[in-house]
């Protein structure tokens, strides 16, 4: 996190200031679980909008009726909305302004279904880190994430491969593009 300085309320003097971020690729530590909170119940108006919006016909997710008929006897939420949101609730703790690029995804699954009304709750953990060959002033973080219910019931488990600036070079661009 960076600090600014500013002033109090009451005008007399100035105060810290800490804006959020991401961890730089330097701060990042193998081994290290990030426990994301607070987590984000998902409603039916979600996965409706989700569905629609990702062009995802499929009854399973928007056909009530349909979806009593089958294994799960109620609408399953879309394993998509599932993923975006499990990555989503790491994104504050980890590489919001921090992150370059996302490099993929592998091993991903979807060991029990969520359903509306389930709250995904994240934890992240850095699995590998090492520097970019190719991309100074950045490093490669392999990151595995963890969804639960409100049940503690794993939901989704994802590996995911970033891009991350290290905070000499993320400086370094900075200073380049300053006028």
């Amino acid at each position: 996190m960076s600090t600014v300085g500013g002033s109090d309320d009451a005008g007399t003097g100035p105060v810290e200031e800490v804006v959020q971020r991401g961890l730089w690729y330097d701060e990042l530590r193998e081994g290290v679980r990030y426990v994301h909170r607070p987590g984000r119940t998902i409603t039916e108006a979600d996965d409706t909008l989700f569905t629609a919006v990702t062009m995802n016909p499929q009854a399973l997710h928007l056909d009530h009726a349909w979806a009593a008929t089958q294994p799960f006897g109620r609408p399953l939420v879309n394993s998509m909305l599932t993923l975006a949101t499990l990555v989503g609730l790491s994104v504050a703790h980890l590489t919001r302004d921090t992150i370059v690029a996302n490099l993929g995804f592998t091993d991903v699954r979807f060991p029990a279904p969520v359903f509306h009304g389930d709250t995904l709750y994240g934890a992240t953990t850095v699995e590998a880190l090492r520097p970019s060959a190719s991309r100074p002033g950045t490093g490669v973080v392999t990151l595995e994430h963890v969804g639960t219910n409100q049940d503690g019931v794993v939901v989704a488990v994802a590996r995911r491969s970033v891009l991350v600036w290290t905070r000499a070079g993320y400086e370094a661009r900075s200073r380049e593009q300053e006028p």
